[in-house]
């Protein structure tokens, strides 16, 4: 894809066997945003059971299509390598189950196109709502993100969650450290923070999914969201002194 093709917006969505599941929420991506868009739908292997509906949904939707990931397995990845297959200068990150609403992406984008680096769509803002899930990991979600928002001045107050769009550019700057679960969007976002890079928020709804299983893995994760919770606070630093730190606190995690 050339530069002079290239859409408005890269809609990144990492799935994992979804199966004819996944094609609703396709659906509704679809007719939600009015931006020129490509949508990415990133699996780890060629017998993912989302490939077969997802290439049928293709053959009347040429915008959609399907990256096997090569990184290595697991969500973090995924997005990842499609936040590396991207084309367009914004890209948004949203969830395979329907959990997120799609009205929001032009909306996103919108924000980042007016210069901030990361845009995050808010459970936890006035006129936010979060609807069933977990309440242990609602609760854990919504402590980070307000502790975060009052005590360190982050921008959102959902800085956990992974529907979130992001200035491409950014992201290639401050690279990806992350490797097994979603805590991606607060990864970008801490150090958007520490760069004392814009961040801004809108107000979301989010649905819990209607089918199929949930793969966050809570007490696997937890210690991760932390690492780049405590990340987040600290003074300004350089572009270098960040990819530094980050890199240290990945490496961290991974002898842990």
């Amino acid at each position: 894809m050339t530069e002079s093709a290239a859409p408005r917006v890269s809609i990144v969505v990492p799935a994992y066997n979804e199966g004819d599941d996944i094609i609703a929420g396709l659906q509704r991506i679809v007719d939600a945003v009015t931006l020129d868009s490509e949508v990415l739908i990133v699996v780890d292997t060629e017998s993912d059971t989302t490939i077969p509906p997802v290439t049928a949904f293709r053959e009347t939707n040429p915008q959609v299509s399907i990256l096997i990931n090569d990184y290595g397995r697991g969500p973090a990845n995924a997005i990842r390598y499609g936040i590396d297959h991207a084309h367009a200068s914004t890209t948004v990150v949203t969830m395979a189950d329907g959990c997120d609403d799609p009205r929001q992406i032009d909306d996103l984008v919108r924000l980042v196109e007016r210069g901030v680096v990361v845009a995050a769509a808010s459970r936890y803002m006035a006129g936010g709502q979060q609807v069933g899930g977990p309440r242990f990991k609602s609760f854990l979600s919504r402590t980070a993100g307000r502790s975060l928002h009052l005590f360190c001045g982050i921008g959102t107050r959902d800085a956990t969650n992974s529907f979130k769009a992001y200035n491409s550019e950014f992201v290639r700057e401050v690279g990806i450290d992350s490797r097994d679960g979603f805590e991606i969007g607060l990864e970008l976002t801490a150090k958007a923070k520490r760069l004392r890079r814009p961040v801004a928020e809108i107000p979301t709804i989010w649905l819990d999914r209607t089918f199929g299983q949930s793969n966050f893995q809570l007490g696997k994760w937890i210690p991760k969201y932390l690492r780049w919770y405590r990340f987040a606070y600290g003074p300004q630093l350089t572009l270098d002194e960040l990819r530094a730190k980050s890199q240290t606190v990945e490496a961290k995690d991974n002898n842990s």
